[in-house]
């Protein structure tokens, strides 16, 4: 594989961005891999190694990237209540609104409409996790004509009063969605998933909400505490399935 780390640029700054993509074969359809809250690390990058070696042109961005390159990646303590990197973290992650969230997206996408292993104008796979879940959903309302397939894996706050809440623009979505909960989830109770899936069906958007039972928040991270092999394994059947189907 082809992998580099660098800069594209938006309106805010340069975006450290993690790039991966097959070394044969190209160009490559283009899969957007938003981090999780506690921010880019190695165990992201092997995850995105992962879907470039089945054929995709992977760009994972520091969306962090606003607060500076000292706010990229939080420690091993930053899921501990009270710890200070906990704090410092959610002090980042409050200002991470969906609207600025979506143009970098379309700045990624222009700058991988440029890049010569990445395929001109196809369609587009997006997903997130944690705190991007929401962010994958409300990219694939925003571009509808490019994005045609967007996962979300245990997200928080799916549906809630911000600005372009995944859940207010369901019916703009031309893609096929997958969104997959935690059974056990604080950030994402069983309340709001239910909304959530009545929304989804009453929109008749393509695709399929469902709930992996008897895990945890994060349990496809494999240095999470939580971690669970066969649903985490599930999780990449699920994924790369979507973008096999929708992107080749």
């Amino acid at each position: 594989m082809i992998e580099e780390i660098l800069d594209i640029q938006t309106k805010d700054g340069a975006m450290e961005t993690f790039v991966v993509r097959p070394e044969r074969n190209g160009p490559h359809p283009l899969v957007i891999f938003m981090m999780d809250a506690p921010g880019i690390r190695e165990e992201l990058h092997e995850m995105a190694r992962r879907l470039a070696t089945v054929g995709f042109f992977v760009i994972q961005p520091n969306l962090y990237y606003r607060a500076g390159r000292d706010f990229k990646n939080f420690g091993p303590h930053v899921l501990d209540e009270d710890h200070p990197a906990r704090e410092r973290m959610r002090t980042v992650r409050s200002k991470m609104t969906i609207p600025p969230v979506m143009e970098d997206v379309g700045t990624m996408i222009e700058w991988a409409d440029e890049h010569p292993d990445a395929q001109t104008g196809g369609p587009i796979g997006i997903h997130g996790y944690c705190m991007s879940g929401p962010y994958a959903i409300a990219a694939a309302a925003r571009f509808a004509d490019r994005i045609a397939a967007a996962a979300s894996f245990y997200a928080t706050h799916i549906v809630s009063d911000a600005a372009e809440s995944p859940h207010l623009n369901l019916a703009k979505v031309k893609g096929e969605l997958y969104m997959n909960f935690a059974e056990f989830d604080d950030l994402a109770p069983p309340e709001m998933v239910a909304e959530m899936d009545r929304l989804f069906e009453e929109a008749g958007t393509a695709g399929e909400l469902e709930v992996h039972h008897g895990v945890h928040h994060g349990f496809a991270f494999p240095e999470r505490w939580c971690y669970d092999k066969p649903a985490a394994e599930r999780h990449w059947e699920r994924l790369i399935s979507l973008y096999r189907r929708r992107l080749d």
